[in-house]
């Protein structure tokens, strides 16, 4: 564990990054095409009312026809996106030093998770299909009242149930560093099971920190990259941050805003899908048929409103920024923590202000690193 922070930004390391800021960009663009292509397709083509006609000849059960109908969709979008995915999740972070996965570990990574996704998809897609019939016009309402109670109980669960069929946690043995991270816990009035770390080094070289969970299942989580790398003040800074956003109650504040825009889209899609009854020919608005219709109005109501949630999601950032540099009165060790992410992540310091505008959820390292340093002179002058 080190005990003195120095360090710098890295030059080279940040040219790599920013040339794998701007093929991610372009890989991400390249896949809202294809996706856009392929959901159109379903709905111009006819092929998706065909797709229900063929199920509904072996069977009649409405729970029975929308899981069917989502196994071929889910199916033929997860083939014809799978090499864009291999190339962004596996061949690109190789070629950067970012990913220590055999093709072998990666391939069980995706199984598992078409597995864990696709069974909570199911159920979510489920819900919003039986509410469809049984209340047409104000089932929008209730499945965002769903999903608000999902998202509640899913992140409770997802430390002790999902977690761990990806990653491990091993208790931290290192008491000294256990009593700093409970005591930052204590003093935001935060209960916390224990300290953890998670064996990222399986899968990435990149450094992380997070508080997981909600109530009895919240938990401090140090990745392994992070763990014995970084020093103790730089990791708890690291740990300030996340205790920020419970602090200024960030959970309960982003779940309430993510519903409104949650609410205000399955507004949207209602009408929608009540305009494309006519225009596509569809049995009503519960129509399984109708659902690339309904992904295509998600998608762009998405797509519109992510720079809005960007922004929220910054504005909280830099509130437990703050907080993090407030309560542990260590602007040094949060700047050279924030430089090592910098470096080992290949997170692009400066960002051009429109990629940060639309695509980024915290505000760029540059600007992060420059609060700490405002933090440092403040200090000086008060002393």
């Amino acid at each position: 564990m080190l005990t003195a922070p120095s360090v710098s930004i890295d030059p080279t390391r940040q040219e790599q990054a920013k040339e794998l800021a701007r093929l991610q960009r372009r890989l991400f663009l390249l896949e809202l095409c294809i996706g856009a292509l392929l959901t159109l397709a379903w709905l111009f083509s006819g092929l998706s009312l065909q797709l229900e006609n063929q199920i509904r000849l072996f069977t009649t059960n409405d729970l029975l026809v929308v899981a069917l109908y989502m196994l071929v969709f889910g199916a033929v979008y997860f083939v014809v996106d799978f090499p864009l995915s291999y190339y962004s999740g596996f061949v690109l972070p190789h070629r950067y030093g970012l990913s220590t996965q055999t093709a072998r570990a990666f391939l069980v990574d995706v199984v598992k998770g078409l597995v864990v996704g696709g069974i909570l998809g199911l159920l979510v897609i489920e819900v919003i299909y039986w509410l469809l019939r049984s209340a047409p016009d104000i089932w929008w309402l209730w499945a965002a009242a769903f999903l608000l109670l999902f998202t509640v109980v899913l992140s409770n669960l997802a430390p002790v149930l999902i977690l761990p069929l990806f990653f491990k946690l091993t208790p931290i043995e290192d008491e000294d560093l256990v009593r700093r991270l409970t005591s930052l816990a204590e003093h935001a009035h935060t209960k916390v099971k224990g300290v953890y770390t998670i064996n990222f080094s399986s899968k990435t070289t990149a450094a992380n920190a997070a508080l997981m969970g909600l109530g009895n299942t919240r938990m401090i989580a140090l990745g392994d990259t992070l763990y014995g790398t970084y020093s103790p003040d730089e990791i708890e800074t690291i740990l300030a941050h996340e205790l920020g956003h419970h602090v200024n109650r960030d959970i309960p504040l982003g779940i309430a805003f993510q519903t409104v825009l949650t609410l205000l889209g399955l507004y949207l899609a209602h009408l929608a899908l009540l305009a494309g009854v006519q225009a596509f020919g569809f049995n009503g608005a519960g129509d399984v048929a109708a659902f690339p219709l309904f992904v295509a109005v998600m998608g762009i109501f998405g797509l519109v409103t992510m720079p809005i949630g960007n922004a929220f999601s910054r504005w909280r950032e830099r509130k437990a920024d703050a907080y993090a540099l407030r309560t542990t009165g260590k602007p040094e060790a949060f700047a050279a923590a924030m430089t090592r992410l910098a470096n080992q992540n290949l997170a692009e310091l400066d960002p051009e202000p429109w990629v940060e505008f639309l695509l980024y959820s915290h505000p760029a390292l540059g600007k992060r690193i420059a609060m700490a340093q405002a933090a440092m002179r403040t200090r000086a002058q008060a002393d």
